[in-house]
C-alpha cells in the first residue's frame, strides 16, 4: 500500500471556544465542524505553550520549546534541532509550508528566506506577503481596516488577504501533476483569526450585533487567583461587562472567513488524493477573549487559551468518525504523523502516537515568557500546568498555585489548590507532573517546583545522574564531559553529523 500524503491545517488564535462543534455557538466554522464529523475529534488537545513560537516549536519540532530553544516568541530552535520537514523529506515526501512559521527567531513576519527542508517555490511567509503589497497596502493591513467603512471604502475582497493567497498556493500546488508520483506533506499555517482581522466586508456584517456569551467565567473576580492574573488584568482591561458579554466582530468575522479559507483547499482534494490522505486541522493556542478578566495570552492555562481543536480526518474509508476525550498534546502530534508514514520516531521526541493514546494519561503545558522584546505582558513568569480527565494542576512557580476539577468545574472558576479534599489526589498530580519534568530533562525544572507552600511535607528534588541528550537521528553522538568518549551505549559511526 503506498505512503498516506498529508494536509496539515493550522490557525492562529483559535481554541475549541470558537469552533462550533467544539463551542456550540453559531461561528460558521462549518468546513472545520464537516471535518470532525468525518474525522477523529480530540476533546481535551492541548497546546504546548499558550504562546506563538513556543507552540509553533512543539508542533513542528515534536520538542517542548524549553528545549528545543524557543521557550518565548522570537527566539529561534537550536541548530541541531530537525523540524517536521526534515523528517518528512529525508523520508521520501515532497514537503510544502505555505504561510505563518513564525519558528526562526527573527520578528513576528519572518525572514522571508525558505528553510532547506521546504519547497521554496511555495514558501509564503509574512515577509514574502508584505513583499507582494505596497507601502500603503500594508498601513492598511497593520493599521487601516479596523471598520466595516473602512473595508468598503478600500475596496478590500478576499485577494486582498493573506489567507486568501496561501489557499491559492495550496491549491496550485495540489493540482500539480507530481503530487500523483510521491506521497506528500502540504502544510498551511493561516494567520487569521490573528489580529490585525482582515476579511472581505461581507464577513463583518454578519457579527457587528454578535455578542459572545462567556457565562459564569465572563464574571471572575480573580479571588483566590494567582497574582499575576490580577495585575495583568489591571494592566489590559477586558472589554466584558457584568453581563458577560464579548464584542468583537472583527476577530469572529476572520474565525468565519478562515474557515471557507480552509473549506477551499479541502473541496480541492482530488478523489484520488481523498482517498489517500490524513487531513490534520488544529491552531497553536486561543485568546482569553476577557474570560476570568483577561485578554491576549499569556502566563494562564485556562482552557480558553490551552485547549485547542484538534481534528484527524483519515482517508476515505480508512477509520470510522470518532470523538475521543482522552488528553493529548501538540508534542503528540508529529509522532502521529510518523507512526501512520511508517518513519521511526527518534528517542528524542517525548510525545506518542494519540490515536492510541492510554486513557489514564496526562499531558503537560508550559510557559515561560511572551516575548523577548518587551515586558508587557509581565517578562519571566514560569508556569508548568499538568492535565488528566479529571483534573488540571498549575504550578506558577514565583506565585499561587491553581487545582481545578475538570467534570464539575468546567469554566475553571473555583481554585481547589488548598482544598483539603482533593489533597491525596492533587499531590497525585504534583508527583506526576514533577516525574514528567525529570523524563523530559525540562531546563527549567528547579527544587522549587517541588516545595509549594501546600505541601510542606514534600522533599526537594535536587539533582540526578547525567543524562545524554537523547539521540535524534542526526546529530553526532554526544560525550561524557569527564571522559571525552562517547555516553554509554552509544557508538560514534552509529549516526554522522548531517546539519
Amino acid at each position: 500500500m503506498s505512503r498516506p500524503n498529508f494536509l496539515f491545517i493550522m490557525t492562529d488564535t483559535q481554541a475549541t471556544n470558537m469552533v462550533g462543534c467544539y463551542s456550540g455557538k453559531p461561528l460558521n466554522t462549518d468546513h472545520i465542524d464537516a471535518l470532525a464529523e468525518e474525522g477523529i475529534r480530540f476533546n481535551s488537545a492541548y497546546t504546548c505553550t499558550p504562546v506563538c513560537t513556543p507552540a509553533r516549536a512543539g508542533l513542528f519540532t515534536g520538542i517542548y520549546a524549553n528545549q528545543s530553544g524557543p521557550w518565548t516568541n522570537n527566539v529561534a530552535p537550536g541548530k541541531n534541532i530537525s523540524t517536521m520537514g526534515r523528517y518528512f523529506k529525508d523520508a521520501g515526501y515532497q514537503t510544502c509550508y505555505i504561510g505563518k512559521w513564525h519558528l526562526d527567531g527573527h520578528d513576528y513576519f519572518g525572514t522571508g528566506i525558505c528553510p532547506p527542508e521546504w519547497d521554496a517555490d511555495y514558501w509564503y511567509d509574512g515577509a514574502n506577503y508584505l513583499e507582494d503589497l505596497s507601502e500603503q497596502e500594508i498601513g492598511l493591513w497593520r493599521n487601516g481596516l479596523n471598520t466595516l467603512d473602512d473595508l468598503r471604502e478600500n475596496n478590500i475582497d478576499e485577494t486582498f488577504t493573506w489567507a486568501h493567497r496561501i489557499s491559492d498556493r495550496a491549491l496550485d500546488y495540489l493540482g500539480r501533476p507530481e503530487r500523483q508520483d510521491e506521497p506528500f506533506l502540504l502544510v498551511l499555517s493561516y494567520d487569521e483569526p490573528h489580529h490585525p482581522f482582515t476579511c472581505p466586508p461581507e464577513y463583518l456584517e454578519k457579527y457587528q450585533d454578535f455578542y459572545y456569551d462567556l457565562g459564569e467565567k465572563g464574571r471572575d473576580n480573580l479571588e483566590n487567583k494567582p497574582e499575576h492574573h490580577r495585575l495583568w488584568a489591571q494592566a489590559m482591561p477586558a472589554p466584558v461587562g457584568e453581563d458577560g458579554l464579548y464584542h468583537h466582530p472583527l476577530y469572529f468575522a476572520c474565525n468565519d472567513f478562515v474557515d471557507d479559507e480552509i473549506g477551499r483547499v479541502i473541496a480541492a482534494l482530488t478523489p484520488e488524493q481523498c482517498a489517500n490522505t490524513w487531513v490534520i486541522y488544529t491552531s497553536d493556542h486561543g485568546e482569553m477573549m476577557g474570560a476570568h478578566k483577561l485578554i491576549s495570552k499569556g502566563a494562564a492555562m485556562y482552557d480558553d487559551i490551552t485547549r485547542i481543536p484538534l481534528i484527524f480526518r483519515p482517508p476515505q474509508g480508512q477509520a470510522a468518525p470518532r470523538q475521543e476525550d482522552v488528553p493529548v498534546s501538540h508534542i503528540d502530534i508529529l509522532p502521529t504523523m510518523m507512526a501512520l508514514a511508517g518513519i521511526e520516531q527518534p528517542e528524542i521526541l517525548p510525545g506518542g502516537n494519540l490515536l492510541e493514546a492510554a486513557q489514564d494519561r496526562g499531558v503537560m503545558v508550559e510557559f515561560n515568557r511572551y516575548e523577548i522584546e518587551h515586558d508587557s505582558f509581565g517578562g519571566f513568569i514560569p508556569v508548568r500546568c499538568w492535565v488528566t480527565n479529571r483534573f488540571k494542576l498549575v504550578l506558577n512557580l514565583f506565585s499561587s498555585d491553581e487545582l481545578y476539577d475538570r467534570h464539575a468545574d468546567p469554566q475553571e472558576m473555583h481554585n481547589l489548590i488548598d482544598d483539603s479534599r482533593y489533597a491525596e489526589q492533587r499531590n497525585q498530580l504534583h508527583d506526576a507532573l514533577l516525574d514528567y519534568m525529570d523524563r523530559i530533562r525540562d531546563p527549567f525544572r528547579t527544587w522549587q517546583w517541588a516545595s509549594r507552600p501546600w505541601r510542606p511535607d514534600a522533599q526537594p528534588r535536587w539533582m540526578g545522574a547525567f543524562r545524554p541528550r537523547p539521540k535524534d537521528g542526526y546529530s553526532p553522538v554526544v560525550r561524557d564531559y569527564d571522559t571525552g568518549m562517547p555516553t554509554q551505549g552509544v557508538k560514534v559511526e552509529e549516526k554522522k553529523q548531517k546539519f
